[in-house]
């Protein structure tokens, strides 16, 4: 038996884009492993990496073109499968023209490639797009705001921190390689501080965890700040050459007590005082997590904890920082020439909580046909039960897949697609790290299976515009590339040194030059004004909350967070692995103890969107009220969290409140054996 072992790179859309090495025999992967040679990840990769050996050769991939007739998928040939769509399109496009057609899609994973959905729609004309994002994007508005764009400092840069805070980010589950940075830190010397509603493996190490009340970071932040202006800690030099608005900042502090910040997120004085001295003796860098700014105030919160960096002097030093997300990394790119935004005709955008919503009310023009991508939403968009609504009440739902995932399950028509390992493609991430990563291919789609691309081509030449996918994947490659050939940074470079680090600075903001309009650091946002928001920091609650709904806290008193799964990319890995396919309900201490809760029993959560019955787990060192039920589980498994969750937007409009949500629950009867 001849095996041949590969360098290529994980494709999933994570914090770390680990290199690989992938082993292949007879055509088939039978191997995944850590490239030791990658600078970051150094050949160490997650269960998730690892898991992707078991979906490319799952014998539950989805190998032919299937219709739905009267209520059962049939298979049919790719012609019938591709005729019948772009008929469909075309007339659509003659009747209501290109935007009664949604593209509804997520971020299945990180290749560049990808980009190439956008270009077939622009081509169409345009279409009724999605924006926004469920996982990230209040965070990025809110640093667009605050510094211009989301840039984060390079991972080595933790080298030169004397105090590190991880705000809200699961990092042993989420970013494993800043995990094992984090541990390097701990032992030069560094202090380590958890922020986190849930006590989890990076507080264990951390040597300060301070627990807060889910969704009330803002006034963490507001109040560390007044301790910080109180000891005169604050780098008022930055603040007055460097920075605007911030008497606006002043102000809102004035307006609120220490006492009620106590209150509102159950973290001392005391704390607040040790975390004030802590960021002035700088350089302290902060991590955020996504969570947070999953919340009707998440943009806020995201505002204050920048703001408290940027007071304190964090801000463009080296071993500082307010690292969110890294939008450097794609910025690389000529996403343009890959996308053709000249070529759209027409276009209607909604943001991605809020398609269910819009898909029924629809009118000017309804929408006729959802083309879905890179995701499952009947699973991740928040309010499922509402998204099954609106799926159902579209005439044609046409689904890319590779698993019969709940979304494919309600389709009209199913197109298989090619997975990891299966195209040529190339990788990066504009979370953490910078360097861009070759993937070749190295086996054959199972079945009839095709990349995405075959299947945009095909469908361009049926509806005329053939001639704009009439590129090689390579040529596509280039195409993205070309403003990197400066930097000597090409595709056979990359194919030869299997990934290259991209011309970015690792210190942003190091000359203090913001791209903000003002070109300094704005307190109060210039960019919030233009598009019609006060562009002051808030003092704003979560919208489910007791501060700002009392009648429904009373009603449903515990606070629900559905965190991302240890061993799945979202809802990815779920058929593959028995021990996730059932509903796990993690319940602070305190609950359990109301309730008559007990590890093993069974429960049901519920609010007046939904329910959901799973098992209990009580979780030791959780924030009193909380719980947390892991996000992607299949409708087979027991079902989404999403029927619980709310589909409003956060405060700036950009991203979801996932994490805005109350519940309750109770025992059930365990179940029939």
């Amino acid at each position: 038996m001849v095996k041949a072992t590969h360098v290529t790179s994980c494709p999933l859309n994570c914090w770390d884009v680990c290199g690989l090495k992938v082993t292949v025999s007879e055509g088939k992967v039978v191997r995944i492993d850590g490239d030791e040679h990658h600078p970051i990840t150094k050949g160490n990769i997650c269960g998730r990496g690892r898991m992707l050996k078991e979906r490319v050769n799952a014998k539950e991939r989805l190998l032919y073109p299937l219709k739905k007739v009267n209520g059962q998928f049939v298979r049919i040939s790719w012609e019938e499968a591709l005729d019948d769509i772009a008929r469909k399109m075309r007339e659509l496009k003659e009747r209501f023209g290109p935007t009664a057609v949604l593209h509804s899609h997520d971020y299945a994973n990180n290749g560049l490639l990808k980009n190439l959905d956008r270009r077939f729609f622009n081509c169409y004309g345009g279409a009724t797009e999605l924006i926004g994002s469920l996982c990230w994007g209040a965070g990025i508005e809110a640093q667009t705001w605050d510094f211009g764009n989301a840039y984060s400092h390079a991972p080595e840069d933790i080298d030169n921190s004397r105090h590190i805070v991880i705000w809200g980010r699961n990092v042993a589950r989420t970013n494993m390689h800043l995990f094992e940075r984090l541990l390097a830190a701990k032992k030069r010397g560094a202090t380590i501080v958890v922020i986190d509603p849930l006590f989890g493996p990076t507080a264990r190490i951390a040597d300060r965890y301070v627990c807060i009340k889910p969704g009330m970071d803002a006034f963490l932040a507001m109040g560390v700040m007044k301790e910080l202006l109180r000891l005169g800690l604050e780098d008022r030099a930055f603040i007055e050459q460097h920075t605007l608005g911030f008497d606006d900042v002043k102000q809102v502090l004035d307006m609120i007590s220490l006492s009620e910040i106590e209150r509102h997120t159950g973290v001392s004085r005391d704390q607040m005082t040790e975390l004030a001295r802590l960021y002035g003796d700088r350089p302290t860098a902060t991590y955020l997590g996504l969570g947070m700014q999953r919340y009707a105030n998440g943009g806020n919160t995201i505002r204050w904890i920048d703001a408290l960096v940027a007071a304190s002097g964090n801000v463009g030093i080296p071993g500082g920082g307010a690292n969110f997300g890294n939008l450097q990394v794609s910025e690389c790119f000529d996403k343009a020439a890959l996308t053709l935004p000249e070529r759209k005709t027409a276009s209607r955008t909604w943001t991605m909580m809020k398609q269910a919503e819009e898909i029924l009310r629809a009118n000017d023009p309804p929408i006729g046909m959802v083309i879905v991508t890179c995701g499952n939403p009947l699973v991740q968009v928040p309010n499922t039960n509402l998204m099954k609504k609106a799926f159902a009440s579209v005439e044609t739902v046409v689904v890319f897949e590779q698993f019969m995932t709940d979304t494919a399950a309600a389709a009209d028509y199913v197109l298989p697609v090619a997975a990891s390992f299966e195209e040529e493609d190339v990788y990066c991430s504009s979370m953490y790290h910078a360097y861009v990563n070759y993937g070749p291919k190295l086996v054959d789609p199972p079945g009839e299976a095709k990349p995405d691309l075959w299947i945009w081509t095909e469908l361009a030449k049926r509806l005329g515009f053939g001639d704009d996918f009439a590129y090689t994947r390579e040529q596509f490659l280039a195409m993205a590339l070309r403003p990197l050939e400066q930097h000597g940074i090409t595709l056979a470079r990359l194919k030869t040194e299997h990934r290259v680090l991209l011309p970015v600075e690792p210190v942003p903001w190091r000359g203090r030059r913001f791209q903000t309009p003002s070109g300094k650091y704005e307190f109060t946002s210039t960019i919030a004004k233009q598009k019609g928001m006060d562009g002051r920091l808030q003092i704003m609650y979560p919208a489910e909350s007791e501060e700002a709904n009392p009648a429904l806290a009373a009603k449903y008193p515990y606070r629900l967070l559905t965190i991302h799964p240890l061993r799945s990319n979202h809802s990815q890995h779920y058929p593959l692995i028995p021990a996730l396919q059932v509903v796990r309900i993690e319940v602070a201490a305190d609950v359990a103890v109301k309730k008559g809760l007990a590890d093993g029993d069974r429960a049901r959560v519920y609010n007046d969107r939904g329910s959901l019955v799973g098992t209990v787990k009580v979780l030791d060192g959780a924030y009193p009220g909380t719980i947390n039920i892991d996000e992607g589980q299949w409708g087979v498994f027991g079902g989404p969290v999403n029927v619980l969750t709310s589909d409003l937007e956060s405060d700036n409009g950009c991203g979801s409140t996932l994490y805005d949500c109350l519940v309750d629950i109770e025992k059930v009867a365990p179940e029939a054996k």
